[in-house]
């Protein structure tokens, strides 16, 4: 016999146990206010223990930036620096003359293995 679409049969919306006797005690919960440089707030809750200290910091929800507790000293957004190269690192480390003698360098001990320098 086919089914008539449901997907669990014999159960109905709401169905399950009943009260907190089942599901145990819910911890209590504390709002905490974060202020953003845009001065959004954001209010994220958390379980509340006996020694419970709330995080410095927490990301804003709505533009991503750092959020602090202190609604009139946000702390700043963060400054990302751009995408480096590799060739941009080694030039950082080398001058442009240090990098001309490595060449020839390297280059002579590949023509010297390949026998066209003596």
């Amino acid at each position: 016999m086919a089914s008539a679409g449901h997907a669990i049969r014999g159960s109905r919306v709401g169905a399950g146990p009943m009260g907190e006797t089942e599901r145990g005690d819910i911890a209590p919960r504390a709002r905490i206010s974060y202020w953003c440089a845009n001065g959004h707030e954001t209010q994220p809750a958390f379980a509340v223990a006996l020694d419970f200290e709330p995080p410095q910091r927490w990301d804003c929800t709505r533009c991503g930036f750092p959020a602090g507790l202190d609604p009139s000293a946000p702390p700043p957004p963060v400054h990302n620096e751009p995408y480096k190269t590799h060739l941009a690192y080694v030039k950082e480390r080398r001058s442009d003359a240090e990098g001309a003698a490595l060449l020839d360098e390297a280059l002579t001990v590949l023509r010297r293995r390949r026998g066209e320098v003596a």
